[in-house]
């Protein structure tokens, strides 16, 4: 029997925690602990994260505004559990997410496996679907930007997590650090399956405000663990820094967040999201105060 810790950081997330909450228990692995981390919220957040009767979910709140980095590394010392899994408080994830991503990393000698999502906005309407299949990544992939990997959609050994932990001095940007790190150091064993199995809100990640200081920050780790061809990849990172400008400029930021994603869906595809969405929704959670 395996179990699972899952790690919910929050902070002013009192529009989406239920329902991210809903997502958990709607799994069709129940083996698992619930971290709700409170992050120094000022709405309704830790109330309803309080609300929750069920000895699986456990509360912490120390009034605190850690950011995200910090509220990972936090959960790393807590979690009961070999196997960490993570997702964002705005987001849900298919119910069948963790079993899916359980039988690969328990089946294989990696250390974290992946998966693709569904782009949504706030409302929970599509905008398209991403990710790839590869059963390894090198440090060069990483620094050119050839691979992805979906931070909110992974789950990872506990052990991986304590050998490469967050840099909580960054404010943004901090898995494109430990993909870094990690892989420079050959020391990023991970799978990814295009199948989606995460909802992600990605509505409010498209500012120009975040995706400056992302690609800002990219710059900084080019150049701190970059070996070969620095100059060509810090110039792409000014190119794509540009073309957000640009288009903030004409109104048409959102179009990056649809260039991301594969907008067209096979009717599978759509019936999944819909009966995901249906079932989550729908699974009672006791005491939760929505």
């Amino acid at each position: 029997m395996i179990f699972v810790s899952i790690a919910i950081s929050f902070y002013n997330a009192e529009e989406f925690l239920p329902d991210a909450i809903r997502s958990v228990f709607a799994q069709t692995h129940q083996n698992w602990e619930l971290v709700l981390i409170d992050d120094g919220s000022t709405d309704r957040s830790l109330e309803i994260a309080r609300s929750v009767i069920d000895s699986r979910v456990r509360v912490i709140s120390d009034g605190k505004n850690k950011k995200l980095a910090g509220r990972l590394n936090q959960f790393i010392d807590i979690a009961k559990y070999d196997y960490i899994l993570r997702m964002d408080a705005d987001d849900l994830m298919l119910p069948d997410r963790i079993e899916k991503l359980l039988e690969i990393i328990s089946a294989n000698n990696v250390d974290i496996v992946t998966s693709g999502i569904y782009s949504v906005l706030n409302n929970l309407e599509i905008v398209g679907i991403r990710g790839s299949s590869y059963n390894s990544v090198t440090f060069h992939q990483i620094l050119k930007r050839k691979i992805g990997i979906t931070h909110a959609a992974l789950i990872a050994k506990k052990s991986w997590y304590e050998r490469n932990r967050y840099d909580e001095t960054l404010s943004i940007a901090q898995d494109v650090d430990l993909w870094f790190r990690s892989s420079k150091k050959n020391d990023l064993k991970i799978i990814s399956i295009e199948e989606p199995l995460y909802i992600y809100r990605e509505e409010n990640n498209v500012t120009i405000h975040k995706m400056l200081r992302a690609y800002k920050n990219e710059r900084m780790m080019i150049r701190k663990y970059g070996e070969t061809m620095i100059n060509i990849v810090i110039l792409r990172s000014y190119l794509k820094s540009f073309t957000v400008k640009i288009l903030h400029g004409l109104g048409k930021l959102d179009i990056l967040q649809k260039n991301r994603s594969q907008n067209i869906l096979t009717e599978e595809q759509k019936n999944r999201f819909n009966s995901a969405i249906m079932k989550i929704q729908s699974t009672p959670v006791k005491g939760l105060n929505a």
